[in-house]
Protein backbone atom coordinates (compact mmCIF):
# COMPACT_ATOMS: atom_id res chain seq x y z
CA UNK A 1 0.00 0.00 0.00
CA UNK A 2 0.80 3.75 -0.33
CA UNK A 3 2.85 6.16 1.81
CA UNK A 4 1.65 9.40 2.25
CA UNK A 5 4.17 11.87 4.29
CA UNK A 6 1.95 14.46 6.02
CA UNK A 7 3.18 17.58 7.27
CA UNK A 8 2.08 20.35 8.91
CA UNK A 9 3.44 23.80 10.20
CA UNK A 10 0.64 25.82 11.34
CA UNK A 11 1.08 27.47 15.02
CA UNK A 12 -2.61 26.79 15.48
CA UNK A 13 -3.63 23.24 16.53
CA UNK A 14 -7.24 21.32 15.11
CA UNK A 15 -10.00 23.15 13.53
CA UNK A 16 -8.44 26.73 14.44
CA UNK A 17 -5.63 26.66 11.97
CA UNK A 18 -7.13 26.97 8.29
CA UNK A 19 -4.05 24.73 7.10
CA UNK A 20 -4.72 22.20 9.01
CA UNK A 21 -8.54 21.80 8.33
CA UNK A 22 -7.77 21.10 4.81
CA UNK A 23 -5.03 18.84 5.41
CA UNK A 24 -6.91 16.93 7.53
CA UNK A 25 -9.61 16.71 5.00
CA UNK A 26 -7.02 15.49 2.61
CA UNK A 27 -5.44 12.67 4.58
CA UNK A 28 -9.04 11.54 6.12
CA UNK A 29 -9.81 11.03 2.07
CA UNK A 30 -6.77 9.29 1.79
CA UNK A 31 -7.24 7.17 4.48
CA UNK A 32 -10.60 5.97 3.94
CA UNK A 33 -9.42 5.11 0.16
CA UNK A 34 -5.85 3.71 1.58
CA UNK A 35 -7.10 2.03 4.91
CA UNK A 36 -3.95 -0.52 4.92
CA UNK A 37 -1.68 2.23 4.06
CA UNK A 38 1.03 4.24 5.88
CA UNK A 39 0.70 7.73 6.96
CA UNK A 40 3.65 9.04 8.33
CA UNK A 41 3.12 12.34 10.57
CA UNK A 42 5.10 15.26 11.38
CA UNK A 43 3.75 18.53 13.11
CA UNK A 44 6.25 20.91 12.87
CA UNK A 45 4.84 23.03 15.46
CA UNK A 46 4.67 20.16 17.96
CA UNK A 47 7.66 18.65 17.14
CA UNK A 48 9.84 20.96 15.07
CA UNK A 49 13.23 19.28 13.76
CA UNK A 50 16.98 20.70 14.32
CA UNK A 51 17.83 23.80 12.59
CA UNK A 52 21.12 23.23 9.98
CA UNK A 53 23.75 24.07 12.51
CA UNK A 54 27.25 23.92 10.87
CA UNK A 55 27.54 20.35 11.45
CA UNK A 56 24.72 19.41 9.89
CA UNK A 57 25.26 21.38 6.79
CA UNK A 58 29.06 20.72 5.97
CA UNK A 59 27.96 16.97 6.85
CA UNK A 60 26.47 16.91 3.52
CA UNK A 61 29.72 17.52 1.44
CA UNK A 62 31.64 15.06 3.30
CA UNK A 63 31.86 11.14 2.23
CA UNK A 64 30.36 9.56 5.95
CA UNK A 65 33.34 7.44 6.46
CA UNK A 66 35.49 10.92 7.19
CA UNK A 67 32.08 12.39 9.37
CA UNK A 68 33.71 13.70 12.78
CA UNK A 69 31.36 12.39 15.49
CA UNK A 70 29.68 15.81 15.62
CA UNK A 71 28.84 15.83 11.87
CA UNK A 72 27.92 11.81 12.35
CA UNK A 73 25.41 12.82 15.10
CA UNK A 74 23.79 15.91 12.91
CA UNK A 75 23.59 13.85 9.97
CA UNK A 76 21.98 10.99 11.18
CA UNK A 77 19.18 13.05 12.09
CA UNK A 78 19.19 14.86 8.10
CA UNK A 79 18.96 10.73 6.76
CA UNK A 80 15.88 10.16 9.23
CA UNK A 81 14.20 12.85 7.23
CA UNK A 82 15.35 12.72 3.90
CA UNK A 83 14.36 8.51 4.04
CA UNK A 84 11.00 9.69 5.19
CA UNK A 85 10.98 11.64 1.70
CA UNK A 86 12.10 9.40 -0.58
CA UNK A 87 10.10 6.57 0.68
CA UNK A 88 7.00 8.58 0.51
CA UNK A 89 4.72 7.78 -2.35
CA UNK A 90 2.99 10.96 -1.80
CA UNK A 91 3.65 14.13 -0.12
CA UNK A 92 1.15 16.89 1.67
CA UNK A 93 2.00 19.86 3.49
CA UNK A 94 0.53 22.49 5.18
CA UNK A 95 2.14 25.94 4.78
CA UNK A 96 0.00 29.03 6.22
CA UNK A 97 1.68 31.98 5.15
CA UNK A 98 3.56 34.03 7.69
CA UNK A 99 4.72 37.50 6.99
CA UNK A 100 4.95 36.99 3.93
CA UNK A 101 6.71 33.43 3.89
CA UNK A 102 6.40 29.60 5.03
CA UNK A 103 6.72 29.07 8.85
CA UNK A 104 10.54 29.05 10.23
CA UNK A 105 10.10 25.90 11.32
CA UNK A 106 9.05 24.31 7.67
CA UNK A 107 11.84 25.86 6.53
CA UNK A 108 14.09 24.26 8.82
CA UNK A 109 12.73 20.49 7.45
CA UNK A 110 13.25 21.95 4.22
CA UNK A 111 16.73 22.67 4.76
CA UNK A 112 17.10 19.51 6.48
CA UNK A 113 15.77 17.55 3.24
CA UNK A 114 18.04 19.20 0.40
CA UNK A 115 21.12 17.44 -0.24
CA UNK A 116 22.85 18.22 -3.47
CA UNK A 117 24.01 15.33 -5.13
CA UNK A 118 20.88 13.33 -3.34
CA UNK A 119 17.59 15.14 -2.97
CA UNK A 120 18.63 18.00 -5.14
CA UNK A 121 20.80 17.92 -7.76
CA UNK A 122 20.59 16.76 -11.39
CA UNK A 123 19.06 13.31 -10.15
CA UNK A 124 17.10 13.99 -7.51
CA UNK A 125 16.32 11.10 -5.41
CA UNK A 126 12.65 11.90 -4.59
CA UNK A 127 11.63 12.76 -8.31
CA UNK A 128 8.11 12.77 -9.91
CA UNK A 129 6.46 12.25 -6.45
CA UNK A 130 3.71 13.80 -6.13
CA UNK A 131 3.26 16.86 -3.65
CA UNK A 132 -0.07 18.75 -2.29
CA UNK A 133 0.87 22.01 -0.89
CA UNK A 134 -2.09 23.80 1.29
CA UNK A 135 -0.95 27.24 1.18
CA UNK A 136 -3.49 29.32 3.38
CA UNK A 137 -3.21 32.91 3.80
CA UNK A 138 -4.64 35.90 6.00
CA UNK A 139 -5.31 38.02 2.81
CA UNK A 140 -5.61 37.80 -0.72
CA UNK A 141 -2.45 37.38 -2.88
CA UNK A 142 -3.56 36.53 -6.39
CA UNK A 143 -2.93 37.12 -9.69
CA UNK A 144 -4.27 41.07 -10.41
CA UNK A 145 -4.40 42.16 -6.73
CA UNK A 146 -2.77 44.48 -5.30
CA UNK A 147 -0.62 42.06 -2.97
CA UNK A 148 0.37 39.88 -5.67
CA UNK A 149 3.81 41.34 -5.54
CA UNK A 150 4.28 39.66 -1.76
CA UNK A 151 3.56 36.23 -2.93
CA UNK A 152 6.60 34.59 -2.15
CA UNK A 153 5.20 31.39 -0.14
CA UNK A 154 3.89 29.31 -3.85
CA UNK A 155 6.96 31.32 -5.31
CA UNK A 156 9.41 30.21 -3.44
CA UNK A 157 7.95 26.44 -2.81
CA UNK A 158 7.48 26.28 -6.55
CA UNK A 159 11.37 27.19 -6.41
CA UNK A 160 12.73 24.52 -3.96
CA UNK A 161 9.83 21.42 -4.54
CA UNK A 162 9.52 21.36 -8.34
CA UNK A 163 12.61 22.72 -9.34
CA UNK A 164 15.63 21.78 -6.94
CA UNK A 165 13.99 18.57 -5.84
CA UNK A 166 11.88 17.90 -8.96
CA UNK A 167 9.01 16.61 -6.46
CA UNK A 168 5.20 16.90 -8.99
CA UNK A 169 3.89 19.68 -7.46
CA UNK A 170 -0.06 21.01 -6.92
CA UNK A 171 -1.52 23.80 -4.89
CA UNK A 172 -4.26 24.06 -2.77
CA UNK A 173 -4.72 27.54 -1.78
CA UNK A 174 -7.66 29.09 0.92
CA UNK A 175 -7.55 32.92 1.38
CA UNK A 176 -8.70 35.57 3.16
CA UNK A 177 -8.30 33.41 6.05
CA UNK A 178 -8.51 36.52 8.59
CA UNK A 179 -11.80 37.96 7.51
CA UNK A 180 -14.13 36.29 10.58
CA UNK A 181 -11.23 37.76 12.72
CA UNK A 182 -10.52 41.41 11.38
CA UNK A 183 -13.69 43.62 11.32
CA UNK A 184 -11.73 45.68 8.74
CA UNK A 185 -12.34 42.64 6.42
CA UNK A 186 -15.89 41.77 7.35
CA UNK A 187 -17.26 42.38 4.06
CA UNK A 188 -14.72 39.87 2.77
CA UNK A 189 -16.28 36.58 4.76
CA UNK A 190 -18.82 35.74 1.69
CA UNK A 191 -15.23 35.45 -0.12
CA UNK A 192 -13.66 33.88 2.78
CA UNK A 193 -16.46 31.29 3.12
CA UNK A 194 -16.25 30.48 -0.48
CA UNK A 195 -12.41 29.70 -0.73
CA UNK A 196 -12.63 28.09 2.38
CA UNK A 197 -15.21 25.50 0.76
CA UNK A 198 -13.59 25.08 -2.76
CA UNK A 199 -10.28 24.15 -0.68
CA UNK A 200 -11.98 22.10 1.14
CA UNK A 201 -13.17 20.21 -2.11
CA UNK A 202 -10.32 20.11 -3.71
CA UNK A 203 -8.53 18.34 -0.56
CA UNK A 204 -11.24 15.87 -1.44
CA UNK A 205 -10.98 15.43 -5.13
CA UNK A 206 -7.06 15.67 -5.33
CA UNK A 207 -6.84 12.96 -2.67
CA UNK A 208 -9.13 10.75 -4.29
CA UNK A 209 -7.58 11.09 -7.63
CA UNK A 210 -4.13 10.20 -6.06
CA UNK A 211 -5.40 7.29 -4.25
CA UNK A 212 -6.91 6.19 -7.41
CA UNK A 213 -3.53 6.68 -9.49
CA UNK A 214 -1.66 4.29 -6.34
CA UNK A 215 -4.76 1.59 -6.59
CA UNK A 216 -4.43 1.06 -10.47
Amino acid sequence: MATLLHIDSSVFPGEASASRAVTDTFRRTWEEQHPGGTVIYRDLAAHPVPHLDAHAHTAGFVDPSAHTPEQAAAFADRLKLIEELEQADAVLIGAPMYNYSIPSTLKAWLDNVILIGRTGGETPSAKGTPVTVVASRGGSYAPGTPREPYEYVQNYLTAVLADALGLDLDFIVPELTMAPQNPAMSELVPLFEASRDRALQDATTKAKTLAERFAA
